[in-house]
């Protein structure tokens, strides 16, 4: 189950990905419609605010390549998330509409996963930071945000970084 998602202002939009990401029942409604196969494979969002993410992949059946480890493109979704759900939510509580796309990915494994794992990016204000600036500017901006995986007993199983980029829409 989800851990309360806290966030540092009111804001309904911001409120509301923050409910979908921390109810199981919304949670699995939103990744049907915007991630199926991060609903198929289970992550789960484990703590969200403003700063840092946590998002955990079972190790099963769903996620386990030939070699019995987890395989590196399910590992690859969980951090992808642990920084994208803070990416959505410096989007969601900006003053003006902006797109974000991943624009660049490095990863290095340094152990099989063969547990739990659980991305952690604490990362999140270069998110808010960049959207701020393409808000102010009008120009893009990009934040480059990493994230580790860690299984159960703390070890070091992966490391992902991804560069989001950020464009402020026309309103028209």
């Amino acid at each position: 189950m989800a851990e309360p998602v806290a966030l540092s202002a009111p804001n309904p939009k911001a409120a509301r990905l923050a409910a979908r990401l921390k109810n199981p029942f919304l949670l699995r409604g939103f990744l049907l419609a915007k991630l199926p196969l991060a609903l198929v494979a289970g992550l789960r969002v484990r703590e969200l605010d403003t700063e840092r993410c946590a998002v955990t992949i079972p190790y099963g059946w769903r996620s386990t390549n030939p070699f019995r480890s987890t395989y590196f493109a399910a590992l690859a979704m969980a951090a992808e998330m642990s920084t994208g759900a803070l990416a959505m939510l410096a989007t969601e509580l900006a003053e003006a509409p902006v797109a974000l796309l991943i624009v660049n990915l490095e990863a290095s494994f340094e152990k099989k996963a063969q547990a739990l794992t659980t991305f952690t990016c604490e990362e999140g204000r270069k998110a808010f930071d960049a959207v701020a600036e393409t808000v102010r500017t009008g120009e893009p901006a990009t934040a480059r945000m990493e994230t580790v995986g860690r299984s159960p007993d703390g070890t070091v199983v992966a490391r992902f970084a991804f560069t989001w980029s950020f464009k402020r829409r026309s309103r028209g």
